[in-house]
């Protein structure tokens, strides 16, 4: 069972890496035992999971469709053994967490002191940055991030669903009328964040996965989202924004959402964050269950 394990273990870290010798490196084994292991795998399988070149790997079809659930039964050991562990060991220390500044603010603040009710013997440091961190450079413990992932280093949690939302106040509508179409945004004045192209400052994607792109006119631009949803309330303009930052100025009525006839941009979910090469602390993990226990709820709301 346990080379069984080794072996999948093995394939998944490979397709995360681009590579048997990264994944090896990860797993502390040579290049030749990783290669065993996956040979090993595909043998009981009775299929090729990977095409190998001296460059990369490369999916079969058949290992597309291991792969998912092969991810899966990772994830779920990962899971199963973090909550042995956080019940067998003691949860106490510092745990440095990194979120976006909105993020951080509007939601995790407040949960910080239940956290601390049920640990009281854990110190949270919250940093509060919209850049993407370093984990290890910067020696975080887990990060939150917002959107689809690109990092293979990463190890991650979903801890919540999150959509756009494209909103101005009352008294803009009121004074400059709402666009009917996302090509009537160009003419509109559009709130730009600098720091996301896809809802930058010169243009707006739309559609699930960005094909339609509109160039905007932005008076007002700014790092931080909180900033341009303030911006709307007060009749800057319109604000493309994540539902989690608006959704408090909706049912206050102080933002009214606008239909321009396509579908917004997916934004895909929130996360909580672990660097793969590093094993969590029973701290972090029970962090990262606290969140994925609480934020559904909450989220419920926005």
């Amino acid at each position: 069972m346990a080379d069984r394990l080794t072996g999948i273990e093995v394939f998944v870290r490979a397709i995360r890496r681009g590579s048997l010798s990264a994944a090896a490196r990860e797993m502390n084994m040579s290049g030749a035992m990783a290669a065993k292991h996956l040979a090993q795998l595909e043998e009981r399988l009775g299929a090729t999971l990977v095409h190998r070149t001296t460059r990369r790997l490369s999916l079969t079809e058949a290992g597309a469709q291991f792969l998912e659930r092969a991810e899966r039964i990772i994830a779920d050991l990962s899971e199963a053994e973090s909550e042995v562990s956080a019940h067998s060991i003691a949860i106490e220390g510092l745990l440095r967490v990194s979120a976006p500044v909105s993020f951080g603010v509007l939601h995790l603040s407040g949960l910080v002191a239940e956290f601390h009710q049920r640990h009281p013997k854990v110190t949270i440091e919250l940093g509060l940055n919209d850049r993407f961190v370093d984990l290890l450079e910067e020696r975080w413990d887990v990060a939150i991030r917002i959107g689809r992932l690109a990092d293979g280093t990463l190890v991650a949690r979903k801890l919540v669903s999150e959509t756009f939302t494209l909103c101005a106040s009352p008294a803009y509508l009121a004074a400059h009328g709402a666009p009917q179409r996302v090509e009537d945004l160009s003419v509109h004045q559009c709130l730009g964040y600098t720091l996301a192209p896809l809802v930058g400052v010169r243009e707006w994607a739309f559609g699930p996965h960005g094909a339609i792109r509109v160039p905007i006119n932005a008076p007002f631009i700014a790092n931080n989202g909180e900033a341009l949803v303030r911006a709307a309330c007060a009749g800057q303009g319109i604000v493309y924004a994540p539902r989690f930052m608006t959704a408090g100025a909706i049912a206050a009525g102080r933002l009214v959402e606008i239909d321009v006839g396509v579908p917004l941009l997916d934004l895909g979910a929130i996360y909580a964050v672990t660097h793969a090469t590093r094993r969590p602390a029973a701290r972090t993990r029970a962090w990262i269950d606290f969140l994925a226990e609480r934020l559904p709820a909450i989220a419920r709301h926005w």
